[in-house]
């Protein structure tokens, strides 16, 4: 039996099905635990269009040739590990010590939880919608709850005749959706309602991340058709998860005295901590995103170095002419840019081309959580817009430029950086836009089912007694 895998949908019938069941198991969740509480490889016989995660099963004749090879099994599975220690541990530690100590389990709570929620949507039916069918916008059902999905089927890499297990696949791009999924908590954290955050992701997952990770990744997607280069996720997973923690941070309102009192970080110590192991799994995520133990993995995972250390040292500058002094949790931010920056083009440009992104995403990022900040007037309480919108803007666009074989790129000799340029905007454009609305959308719903914000007794109280009778520090 032969399958092929891709980041692409189908605009069938199917989408309706797939909402239906979506919605079926929300209530579920929603109305019992919830309520209680409250990389695109291309097929294996055709060299793939250069993309980072989406997969293509082979065909019959071709599968008789296909190898799998054991370093590249391995090499993907300690890629999907680090891209879960990115969210559990790290990204748990990030947003924790950015809070207020009355606040932090609520957030370790909400990013594991998330997190787990979509890793199931993801097999239930995410996972079928992004890869099975080659329509613009949207997959089908073919693939619901992993329907012929076995221990003998295989999805393509970049390598003509080598393959992968689909099962690592489907792990790999797992934590992909839910990670995105988990970055957009931090925006609206201390003060949203856990049953409406758990909601709300579901929605989003389901009329969001899926059709923009079929746009870009998969063969007929619309995005990926047009040769939009998103090697390992700018769009479909910062740029996403960023607008969809703006739209969050204003429907769920500004905290119980932002702009009158000192609103500070409990634990930097946590954060920075976070950070580091943000960077550590980001070499799965960018890397990982080769699908083989390739030079073009190596090229990744040394751009993923070079660009962070970069946005560590141009945020640091910045910082320190604009305030007077470098900060540490202005440098733990600054790997977090460098990393987002650098996450659409890893194995797309050369290594002075992501240094050159990395320092660039560095200081844009510290304009955007401060000077774009206020001018936008949300209470983002993580810089979720600020740093993974804008640092996943920059690198989409940046991707175009420096894909330049001219400026060390891997384009080919017919490399056309205007119309490239183009076509990255195009990308960025609709992400912002689709993302918006559905986030609209989303909140909208949730906000109905359970209200969005806890009351300013509870908020005041903090959310880990108020909506999880617990709280992390005794005294």
């Amino acid at each position: 039996m032969t399958i092929r895998l891709f980041h692409g949908w189908n605009a069938r019938p199917g989408l309706l099905a797939t909402l239906a069941a979506g919605c079926l198991l929300l209530s579920c969740l929603a109305g019992g635990v919830l309520a209680q509480d409250s990389a695109a490889p291309a097929a294996v016989a055709t060299a793939a269009q250069e993309a980072p995660a989406a997969a293509a099963a082979v065909d019959d004749e071709a599968a008789v040739e296909a190898t799998v090879d054991k370093g590249d099994v391995a090499w993907m599975l300690t890629s999907t590990f680090l891209v879960l220690l990115m969210v559990v541990p790290g990204l748990a530690l990030f947003y924790g010590g950015m809070v207020r100590a009355k606040n932090v389990l609520s957030v370790l709570i909400q990013v594991i939880s998330v997190f787990s929620l979509l890793v199931l949507l993801w097999v239930a039916y995410g996972y079928s919608l992004a890869f099975s069918g080659e329509g613009a916008w949207i997959g089908n059902l073919d693939k619901l709850f992993l329907a012929g999905v076995t221990v003998d089927s295989l999805a393509a890499t970049f390598t003509e005749g080598v393959a992968l297990p689909e099962y690592v696949f489907v792990a790999f791009q797992a934590t992909f959706a839910g990670i995105t999924g988990a970055l957009i908590v931090g925006a609206f954290a201390e003060r949203a309602r856990f049953a409406a955050v758990m909601l709300f992701a579901a929605i989003w997952f389901t009329l969001g991340y899926l059709p923009i990770a079929h746009m870009v990744w998969a063969t007929g997607g619309f995005l990926f058709e047009r040769g939009a280069l998103d090697f390992a996720g700018g769009t479909v997973v910062h740029i996403n998860a960023g607008v969809a923690g703006l739209v969050g941070a204003y429907f769920v309102g500004k905290r119980v005295g932002f702009g009158r009192e000192a609103l500070k970080p409990h634990n930097v110590t946590l954060t920075f901590v976070g950070a580091s192991l943000l960077w550590v799994g980001w070499f799965g995520f960018n890397a990982g995103s080769n699908l083989e133990a390739t030079a073009g993995a190596a090229l990744a995972f040394l751009n993923t170095m070079l660009a962070t250390a970069a946005a560590v040292l141009a945020w640091a500058a910045a910082e320190k002419l604009a305030k007077g002094k470098s900060s540490a949790l202005g440098v733990a931010s600054g790997a977090v840019a460098g990393l987002v920056g650098i996450t659409p083009a890893a194995g797309l440009v050369g290594p002075l081309g992501a240094i050159a992104i990395g320092a660039i995403a560095g200081v844009l990022c510290v304009w955007g959580v401060n000077g774009l900040k206020r001018m936008l007037g949300a209470d983002d309480t993580a810089d979720v817009f600020g740093v993974h919108a804008i640092g996943g803007i920059v690198g989409a666009i940046l991707t175009g430029v420096f894909h330049a074989p001219g400026l060390g790129g891997t384009g080919g000799e017919d490399f056309a950086m205007v119309s490239q340029v183009g076509t990255q905007v195009l990308g960025v454009v609709l992400t912002v836009g689709w993302i918006g609305l559905v986030s609209v959308i989303g909140f909208s719903v949730a906000r109905l089912a359970f209200g969005l914000r806890v009351g300013e007794e509870d908020e005041r109280a903090g959310l880990d007694i108020a909506e999880h009778g617990e709280t992390a520090y005794e005294n």
